[in-house]
């Protein structure tokens, strides 16, 4: 008896240690494939999250930023995610108090967008900037952010005719079509339809209390381009694969900053900054850039003349919240 015993102790301390564990491996390798690809994107890693982070209703904002969108359809349908995305941005002085900023940037889309409509939000509340790409449902939006309030509606104006944007699509048929980079006109969102375009318009996000659009009059404006107007006359806009933004802002050269966010997760390839025209006359700057992404590959942390600033090649994931600030200050 006392051998079997033994012998019935030694496999089950090996299965313990051995088999079930090869067990577990192997059947979550052949099932897990399979199984997650047939469950909700948000289902899963909300349960990730919160076996991980603890139960916790901000851990949605965390789910809903790393999948770029909130993932209530299988297989990654509907979700927002730019597998090629570079960035062009260039200060120019106008005088010695603002200069354009003119941005360039370009999506490359993991699964094809299902949307012709492209949202524009501008804003010179600090509260709204941090909070608006958590609010938006929406799967093409971008944010302008003007510091200055006593700015903010001459900027809007000097930018409005200002943006192009390209991209490339599919029609009815499925075939690939490309649209050069040419001007749109955005079409100005009224008050009453802005709790469609952000959800904390319609309830509370997080800490934040449900706005009352009213509040915000002076320093929200929302904007929707109709991307269908940008293919051949014949064709319908079906999905989305490619898009190019370009749009030039008016800014304030004393608030000794500019900044690239990324509005939803994306691969990005560089960052390119170009500011040897910020400086004006006897006005001349030095920069110094400032990632906060998860990895930068930043070279210098030294203060630098404008002709040695170089491309920053970033080659990470960035997700919304992440981008880049080039700061300046008179040169010493």
């Amino acid at each position: 008896m006392f051998p079997l015993l033994t012998l019935a102790g030694v496999v089950l301390l090996v299965y313990e240690l051995v088999l079930h564990r090869w067990l577990v491996h192997e059947i979550a390798r052949i099932a897990g494939p399979g199984m997650v690809g047939n469950m909700l994107p948000q289902d899963v890693l909300r349960t990730f999250l919160d076996s991980i982070y603890g139960e916790n209703a901000a851990n949605h904002d965390v789910v809903s930023g790393v999948l770029g969108g909130e993932g209530v359809r299988p297989g990654g349908e509907g979700l927002t995610i730019s597998t090629h995305t570079t960035v062009e941005l260039e200060a120019s002085a106008i005088d010695h108090d603002t200069y354009h900023l003119m941005s360039t940037v370009s999506y490359s889309f993991k699964t094809p967008v299902a949307n012709d409509k492209f949202v524009i939000f501008a804003t010179c509340d600090p509260l709204l900037r941090d909070s608006i790409i958590a609010g938006c449902r929406l799967p093409l939006c971008d944010l302008w952010y003007v510091g200055d309030p006593d700015l903010f509606h001459e900027s809007i104006e000097d930018m409005l005719p200002s943006v192009n944007i390209g991209m490339s699509y599919t029609d009815e048929s499925n075939r690939l079509h490309t649209a050069a980079l040419e001007r749109v006109k955005p079409t100005d969102v009224k008050f009453e339809r802005w709790a469609d375009y952000l959800t904390f318009f319609r309830e509370p996000m997080g800490p934040m209390p449900r706005q009352n659009p009213r509040r915000h009059l002076n320093t929200l404006r929302i904007f929707e381009c109709d991307l269908s107007g940008l293919a051949y006359a014949d064709h319908i806009v079906s999905t989305i694969e490619r898009l190019t933004v370009q749009v030039t802002t008016l800014q304030p050269v004393d608030e000794g900053f500019l900044y690239w966010q990324s509005p939803y997760p994306c691969y990005v390839d560089t960052i390119s900054l170009k500011v040897t025209d910020l400086s004006v006359h006897d006005r001349v700057f030095e920069y110094r850039i400032m990632p906060f992404t998860f990895r930068s590959n930043t070279e210098s942390v030294r203060w630098l003349p404008a002709d040695q600033l170089d491309d920053l090649d970033v080659r990470s994931w960035l997700l919304p919240g992440h981008g880049v600030v080039l700061v300046w200050r008179e040169a010493r």
